[in-house]
Order: C-alpha cells, then structure tokens, then sequence
C-alpha cells in the first residue's frame, strides 16, 4: 500500500523556485498514483490568486500546471484560512476550488498523512 504525503507549500509564486518545486513534486507523485494532498500555507496562497501578472516579473505563470492537478488525481486541496485572512483575502479571490481550514482544521489534516513535506 502507498503512503500517503502531504506537500504543504508556503512560498510565494514569484519568491524564487520553491513553489514550482512544490508542484512539480506533487505532480510527480499523482503520476505514481501517490495519495497526496498540497496545503498552501502563508504566502503560499499566492499561488492560487486569479490573474497573476507573472510575466511582468519574467517569471513562469503556474495557474496551467495547478489546474492541471485533478488530470494527475490531486484533487485534496487545502488552504490555511488564517493565511487568506491574514493577507487579505477570500475565497472569491482564488482561482481553483481548495478546502479552506481553520487551526484545528489543519493539525487534523498533517496528523491523516503518512509523511509531511514543507516546501
């Protein structure tokens, strides 16, 4: 049986490579059909705001490979609500459907995965 992993990413998506990193390790594991789950933790929920303007920062926009998610079996998303909260935003400004949690939320979340990767 697989072991399960959760990849919580708290990196903005133009802060250098940890986000795409992030990515790019939960798309590995969907491709091994993994049980996976990525939280965007902190500044993390950056990376699921809609319009991003990536090229004016000459970065790679990620928006194409996060909604590719579900084409890999990622379909556990997550976010913290304390860190929409804390940088102003909601729901509505999110460009994928994710699981919003409170504290006790999360603590359930990290303690239902077999292994736990911050990125």
């Amino acid at each position: 049986m697989a072991r399960s992993m959760l990849i919580i990413s708290r990196q903005a998506p133009w802060a250098g490579p940890s986000a795409r990193e992030a990515l790019d390790i939960v798309l590995a594991g969907g491709a091994f059909e993994l049980p996976l789950g990525l939280l965007f933790l902190d500044d993390g929920v950056f990376q699921l705001t809609k319009a991003q303007q990536a090229a004016s920062l000459e970065q790679k926009d990620l928006t194409a490979n996060l909604q590719a998610l579900p084409l890999f079996g990622i379909d556990s998303l997550f976010v913290a609500r304390r860190s929409l909260a804390e940088r102003n935003l909601d729901e509505s400004s999110l460009a994928l459907p994710v699981e919003i949690l409170d504290d006790a939320g999360l603590s359930t979340l990290i303690n239902r995965y077999d292994h736990v990767i911050t990125i």
